[in-house]
């Protein structure tokens, strides 16, 4: 996969987040990692389509999406992580990614579309993204933890 290829997800992430209410957006890490992700806590996987394809997932532990989808919802306590949370965190993952489509085009790269988020929840999970190699960015959110794992190929022809 070329590195090149997260940039527009990066610059996303940072301009998105403190739109809806995140003061401290710090990229602490970038790494390579195998296609398939163990997890615990939540993901949300978003798909895209086009020149490029692969997949998107932004994940977090539980208590730490509890945490985010509070500040998205002005300090409003999240005791569980329900329906509302899920929203809260399925709706970011849209935004950041749907800016992403927005980046790429200012590179050169149209066309592309992005999938609903789907969030999965669970412990001791397996995730596979349908790419052999994926770039795992770690961000430091308001002192939460995030990690973003971007699976994206060139789609040639």
């Amino acid at each position: 996969m070329d590195i090149n290829l997260i940039n527009p997800l990066i610059l996303s992430f940072i301009d998105i987040l403190p739109q809806i209410g995140f003061q401290a957006v710090e990229r602490k890490g970038l790494s390579l990692v195998a296609s398939t992700l163990d997890y615990d806590g939540v993901l949300v996987n978003i798909s895209l389509v086009g020149v490029l394809k692969g997949a998107i997932l932004i994940g977090m532990s539980l208590d730490s999406a509890k945490e985010f989808a509070s500040k998205m919802m002005m300090g409003m306590p999240v005791a569980d992580f329900d329906s509302l949370a899920q929203s809260a965190i399925s709706e970011m993952g849209n935004m950041v990614c749907a800016n992403a489509c927005t980046q790429f085009s200012k590179v050169g790269i149209d066309g592309l579309d992005i999938s609903p988020p789907v969030l999965l929840i669970g412990h001791n999970g397996q995730a596979t993204l349908p790419v052999p190699q994926t770039i795992a960015v770690q961000f430091l959110v308001d002192g939460i933890e995030i990690n973003v794992y971007v699976g994206l190929i060139e789609v040639n022809g």
